[in-house]
């Protein structure tokens, strides 16, 4: 089974400034049914606001501090999820049925994480496992949003994502779902 293999380079929101970062990149991989992110971020990582190591664990409301997300739903228009991580190494998965409507949490999905931290890079990689979300058919085109929240120690918050829709920061922006990701081809 051949996997689909992608570098992108998270973007700056253009109302957001950020002094503690100079690149947030990410790799992604696609499986048969997961994907693997690598999420990089480079600069001067002790000026990035980070919650102390816990064990992992599910938890709320990540995204109002450092976190980085990924957004995914496959085409033509399935329910899309969202996956929040912390350097906390806390972590959120959502269900919507549509943009920002119909909200659950689904139990099926535990994704698992691996944080990595020096003074000039903080790293992250994600293995997601969709075996058991039928609307997340292995056949089918993804659609795929990245995205990063960066608390700076001064309170300063930027927002990066692969592209940004108009207007405020909106990561569930269909917009925001800016990379394709055709199904494995058998090899």
């Amino acid at each position: 089974m051949l996997c689909w293999r992608v570098h992108q380079t998270l973007q700056l929101h253009p109302d957001s400034r950020c002094d503690a970062l100079t690149a947030i990149d990410a790799e992604i991989r696609r499986m048969h049914a997961g994907l693997w992110v690598r999420f990089t971020a480079r600069g001067k990582i002790a000026d990035i606001l980070r919650s102390p190591a816990v064990l992992s664990r599910r938890a709320e409301e990540l995204w109002k501090s450092t976190c980085f997300e990924a957004f995914l739903r496959a085409r033509p228009d399935y329910p899309y999820y969202e996956f929040n991580f912390s350097p906390s190494r806390e972590w959120a998965v959502y269900r919507f049925a549509q943009y920002r409507e119909g909200r659950t949490c689904p139990d099926d999905i535990v994704p698992q994480q691996e944080w990595t931290d020096s003074d000039a890079q903080l790293q992250l990689q994600a293995n997601l496992d969709f075996q058991e979300a039928a609307d997340m058919p292995s056949d089918k085109e993804w659609l795929i949003g990245l995205s990063a929240v960066i608390e700076e120690t001064n309170g300063r918050k930027s927002y990066w994502a692969l592209r940004h829709p108009a207007g405020k920061p909106d990561f569930h922006h269909p917009d925001c779902f800016a990379l394709e990701l055709p199904p494995p081809s058998a090899g």
